[in-house]
């Protein structure tokens, strides 16, 4: 007997084709599996591959896994939940830079630790 097709991310209300693939490129790929593990911890999965974090997208999958609309979350319980994102934005690996970062860093633009203004580096 094969298995049940498992349920696609998008059918979680708030959860469109770009979260979808954030969440398929940290190993997510079913709503079943996200309802599993939750939000907190397949948030912390996709800051940890590299997502730059975003608290209304956090906030909408939380309300989200909660079959409510994003834009539900007000008052306590929104400051609540800017405490959670908070906390997992700090227990996250520093971020990779982004593309357009990367290509400032290689022409000198972006200032590395003990160096000087952008463009120009102080000697040793």
């Amino acid at each position: 007997m094969a298995a049940p097709a498992l349920t696609p991310l998008s059918s979680i209300p708030n959860v469109g084709p770009a979260t979808e693939a954030a969440f398929a490129r940290v190993g997510i790929t079913s709503a079943e599996e996200l309802r599993a593990i939750g939000a907190d911890a397949a948030y912390a999965r996709l800051l940890a591959g590299g997502e730059r974090p975003h608290f209304i997208g956090y906030y909408a999958l939380v309300m989200g896994l909660q079959g409510r609309p994003w834009n539900d979350c007000r008052g306590s319980e929104k400051a609540a939940l800017r405490q959670r994102f908070d906390a997992l934005c700090a227990a996250a690996p520093a971020s990779r830079p982004g593309a357009f970062e990367a290509a400032l860093d290689a022409l000198g633009v972006i200032a590395r630790p003990g160096s000087g203004p952008p463009g120009k580096r102080l000697k040793s």
